[in-house]
């Protein structure tokens, strides 16, 4: 089971950390993605961090969003920076295990003045 933590409200140019861990798996082993569904719109991939480190971005997040393990904590973490109303969405995480996908519940994040 995973579980996203960490969403909110916050003012343009704000940041936030969001938080994926599970219950019952280890993360570090699995390639955990973070994607995003804005209101009235389709979930899309933001963000991607491999089993061995390597980072993926959507190019609307590059430069802003950062992806990174906390291993210790068993974590893959989210940090926002210099957030705009449009990263307004529903943030979930993902990761794929024998052809099963398993995603959390979500995380609101909302991005208004």
């Amino acid at each position: 089971q995973l579980v996203e933590s960490g969403g909110g409200l916050v003012q343009p140019g704000g940041s936030l950390r969001l938080s994926c861990t599970a219950s019952g798996r280890i993360l570090s082993a699995y390639t955990v993605d973070w994607n995003r569904q804005p209101p009235g719109k389709q979930r899309e991939l933001v963000a991607k961090i491999t089993n061995v480190g390597d980072t993926t971005y959507a190019a609307s997040v590059k430069g802003r969003f950062t992806v990174s393990r906390d291993n210790a904590k068993n974590t893959v973490d989210l940090q926002m920076n210099s957030l705009k109303p449009e990263d307004t969405a529903v943030y979930y995480c993902h990761i794929r295990f024998l052809g099963v996908d398993y995603w959390g519940q979500g995380t609101q994040v909302t991005v208004s003045s």
